[in-house]
């Protein structure tokens, strides 16, 4: 036989693609969905001018256009947008594509809502970071553990016991900072636990979670009832956080207001982003916290100690979550009740998954789902026709669509969830 024909028969022929690609399919969603708001909501649209005004109020400046013209305009954006993902002329910029065609979506909805009303762009913006501060905070807690292999369902319950110990830590002495530390101590004592429970033990890591959870419901509102109940104002006054204005830069037109005005807290999770981020991407520490949530055995051969670098980065993640919880009773309410965060643990999972499994993808979905709760709350005080009910569900809907849609598929880091056992 020839040296060609060897060749030849060698040969290894890939296989071709698919032509229904994850691209193409989203392309097809962002096509279907731009037709619906072009035709829908431009033909609800009434042909009044839809203010979006950089203050707080209806007077100044804003952004001015004809509630129906910008419907339907949208609309078609985000069927451009679909139509260029389906043809395949921008793969580089898929996911860029996709976020635009997203925006106009939405921008197309909020020009039929709001024409002839106004929404005030600084307050929405602001509303959307506070609501997203502590889905920030319990994502990059999430981060940290399962970047490492550990699975962290259980930061639910760290939010929890963030808050519990914030507000009587904080009533006690008197200072917010004592209960900002102290909320971050609440939430280290939940990930102790796990960690102690998943790593030392090699207890399945969402079992304990999803115990350590009710076990943190248990014991708050237990202490809620026999403490805090009879003597609010000796347990459950805690100061608030206060809001520093940086001069000059705060008074920047949108932008200033909402970053340059605002609490310790909202700073100090912005800044844990960029932190987190560089020091996974840039740093030793970053280097063997993801060799050991990808391939512990190897990293083990290389002198890594995998368990120490689990325990270390779950207990840090509990630091970033009970600071999370310290968000609901230190700026949100100013005192405890029983399950007051309502299940933000879990959205804070999903912006997790959602994102990736990176700091600056679960920050993304963190502002998404703090959008949608802002945007469910304005349409409510402007008598939208759109029932109620779907407004109440609009984060819970949009969770669903996040994680099972429109991230399509995810891998988590391939150790995730399984013990590390030396051989």
């Amino acid at each position: 036989m020839s040296t060609t024909t060897v060749a030849e028969a060698t040969e290894v022929v890939a296989a071709p693609d698919p032509f229904w690609t994850r691209q193409r399919r989203l392309g097809v969603a962002l096509i279907l969905i731009g037709i619906v708001a072009a035709s829908v909501f431009g033909s609800l649209a009434p042909s009044e001018t839809a203010r979006f005004t950089l203050s707080d109020d209806a007077q100044g400046a804003a952004i001015s256009i004809n509630g129906q013209l910008g419907a339907v305009l949208f609309g078609v954006l985000t069927a451009v947008a679909g139509g260029v993902l389906v043809a395949g002329l921008a793969k580089r910029w898929s996911n860029a594509l996709l976020g635009a065609g997203i925006l106009t979506f939405v921008l197309s909805f909020l020009c039929w809502q709001v024409a002839g009303q106004f929404m005030p762009l600084v307050d929405t913006s602001s509303g959307t970071l506070q609501l997203a501060l502590p889905l920030i905070l319990g994502a990059l807690a999430g981060v940290l553990g399962e970047r490492s292999g550990v699975v962290n369902v259980a930061i639910e319950g760290q939010f929890l016991m963030g808050a519990f110990a914030g507000a009587l830590v904080g009533t006690m002495a008197g200072s917010v900072w004592a209960g900002l530390i102290s909320a971050a101590v609440g939430g280290v004592i939940i990930a102790a636990i796990l960690a102690v429970l998943s790593i030392r033990y090699l207890v399945d890591q969402t079992v304990v979670g999803i115990v350590l959870n009710l076990f943190a419901l248990g014991i708050t509102g237990f202490l809620y009832e026999r403490l805090m109940q009879p003597d609010a104002a000796g347990y459950n006054q805690p100061p608030q956080m206060p809001v520093w204005r940086i001069p000059g830069l705060a008074d920047i037109p949108v932008i200033g207001p909402v970053l340059f005005n605002a609490n310790l807290l909202l700073w100090l999770a912005l800044g844990l982003v960029v932190l987190i981020h560089f020091g996974l991407n840039r740093t030793r520490w970053g280097l063997r916290t993801r060799a050991v949530g990808e391939h512990p055995t190897a990293a083990d051969t290389v002198g890594i100690r995998v368990r120490g670098l689990r325990y270390a980065n779950v207990l840090l993640g509990g630091v970033v979550a009970g600071l999370g919880g310290a968000y609901f009773t230190l700026v949100a309410t100013g005192s405890f009740t029983k399950n007051m965060t309502a299940g933000a643990g879990f959205i804070a999972l999903a912006a997790l998954i959602f994102g990736r499994f990176t700091p600056v993808g679960a920050f993304g979905a963190a502002l998404f789902f703090g959008f949608a709760q802002k945007l469910a709350t304005y349409l409510s005080a402007i008598n939208s026709p759109v029932p109620s009910q779907f407004l109440n569900m609009l984060p819970y809907l949009a969770t669903i669509i996040a994680v099972a849609g429109l991230v399509g598929r995810v891998r988590a880091p391939a150790a995730d969830g399984i013990p590390y056992v030396k051989g």
